[in-house]
């Protein structure tokens, strides 16, 4: 058996004494892990597809910051390849600069598709996009700037949706980056003797494995990805001598992982098994697969800029006396939080069809249902004023707290910092959100069923004490989903 009043009274003390450092440990001892996610290529649409990895990998890295770990967090750009030859051959062709300038992506996206419609009826396009990506390749002149431009313009766009995301990185060190380290790792390869040539080809047999043969470099000697994710690892032990270098990157991807890690292993690297893919399922739109070659995508800005639009107008419905600074504010953290939190209330390997009803309706076990209870915690705390509050903060009698649904709310916070460590464990954001459901569940019960500002003072002060602590447990669990946690709503 064990003592309610005893439990609920360590429990909320420890909550109130850590505040915002309630959940965080030092389980990882500072040591370095990267978190390389989102990913994107550049000159092609930031689209609803990429928001999994992007907001998985957000969250990833900040459940390692709560452990304790030193996070770095990579950004690995899709900036070099043979998609720039034909990127520079269409802006020849049929592009202009002023276009480029007022949209960036859509124009080259659109200049990406009508050279997948014209090659049809002309192939010899593929050869010049081939002939122009070698130009690159070798630092040629004129393809270099047209190339950093297309960068530097999809940069600026794609910051913006990571500024509406608040998320920031310390590294955007793409594929290009390693464009001169690699010929090291395919001499490495030759010298150990695990490549052979195949049709002018060069590859590493890994049947022994049960995997299929990995290509490290093509007839003409250009390179491929497992190339360049060699060199990137390499790169990264000796540059962060990291204890786990994490990838969330889509599970299509998984044979790849599997490819390159054990070519690693066979390269004598004793480190590469702490090279961990984590996969995630695919999102498809409602009328079927999204395709860049077609066009037929869903701007991740359009559905964030929707999302806040939404919340906006329900937000003027219900308080049209509010500010319109109050309101914006509010319109942001929620209707945005909406789509990360259905994002990461799924398991990350489901795949799912996007549907815009689904991620705005707020009904039900969504993230503004969780970030309402904390606007909700956050008001019952004006209204108890700061006296109560410092009260509560110095002592209170748990004997207050021994109810059904305050003994419910306590075991939450309790298994809460366990909760984060399972989830870093698994790489599975989804596991702290189904616990800040339950926090927020249980609250709201206990709010219900429980008078909290009562007349007596002690009670008073008791229950406040359990509503500040269930406060800093939501506001911390949105912290670790990247969400902000609207004190008004």
């Amino acid at each position: 058996f064990i003592s309610k009043e005893k439990f609920a009274e360590e429990v909320i003390s420890e909550v109130i004494s850590m505040g915002e450092d309630f959940g965080k440990s030092n389980v990882g001892q500072e040591r370095p892990v990267i978190v390389e996610y989102s990913s994107p290529n550049i000159a092609k649409p930031f689209h609803i597809g990429h928001i999994r990895s992007t907001v998985i990998g957000a969250s990833i890295a900040k459940i390692y910051d709560y452990l304790g770990f030193k996070v770095i967090r990579i950004n690995h750009l899709g900036d070099y390849g043979t998609q720039f030859g034909k990127m520079i051959v269409a802006y020849r062709h049929w592009g202009n600069k002023q276009d480029v300038i007022e949209a960036p992506i859509k124009t080259l996206l659109s200049y990406y598709t009508k050279f997948h419609e014209e090659v049809e009826k002309d192939p010899s396009l593929d050869d010049e996009a081939r002939a122009t990506f070698t130009k690159l390749e070798n630092g040629e002149k004129e393809e270099t700037e047209l190339w950093q431009w297309f960068r530097d313009e999809s940069l600026k766009e794609f910051g913006r949706v990571y500024d509406m995301l608040g998320i920031k990185y310390d590294s955007y060190a793409g594929e290009s980056f390693y464009s001169d380290k690699m010929p090291r790792f395919v001499k490495e390869l030759e010298d150990k003797g695990l490549m052979e040539e195949d049709d002018g080809a060069m590859l590493v047999r890994l049947d022994d494995y049960g995997l299929t043969p990995a290509l490290i470099t093509k007839s003409d000697g250009s390179t491929l990805y497992i190339t360049r994710d060699i060199a990137a690892a390499v790169y990264r032990k000796e540059t962060y001598d990291f204890y786990k270098n994490i990838y969330v990157v889509a599970s299509q991807q998984n044979l790849h992982f599997q490819q390159w890690i054990q070519i690693l292993e066979l390269m004598g690297y004793e480190w590469a098994r702490s090279c961990i893919h984590v996969p995630f399922g695919l999102v498809s739109l409602e009328d079927g697969t999204m395709s860049t070659r077609e066009g037929r995508v869903v701007f991740l800005e359009d559905v964030l800029n929707g999302a806040v639009d939404k919340t906006r107008e329900i937000i003027k419905e219900k308080n049209p006396n509010a500010s319109p600074e109050a309101v914006e504010e509010v319109a942001k953290a929620v209707g945005i939080g909406a789509v990360v939190f259905n994002e990461l209330s799924n398991y990350r390997i489901k795949d799912y069809v996007f549907s815009w009803d689904h991620v705005l309706n707020f009904e039900g076990e969504t993230g503004p249902y969780v970030q309402y209870t904390h606007a909700r915690a956050c008001s019952v705390l004006r209204n108890a004023g700061n006296d109560v509050i410092a009260k509560a903060k110095q002592g209170f009698d748990a004997g207050y707290l021994t109810s059904e649904s305050a003994h419910a709310l306590s075991m939450l916070l309790y298994s809460f910092p366990a909760v984060i460590e399972e989830a870093g464990e698994k790489y599975e954001p989804s596991i702290v959100t189904r616990h800040l459901i339950d926090i927020a569940q249980a609250f709201n019960k206990f709010y219900h069923d429980e008078h909290i500002l009562t007349e007596n003072e002690e009670e008073k002060v008791a229950k406040v004490a359990m509503v500040i602590a269930a406060r800093a447990a939501i506001r911390n669990g949105l912290d670790i989903l990247c969400m902000k946690a609207p004190e008004k709503m």
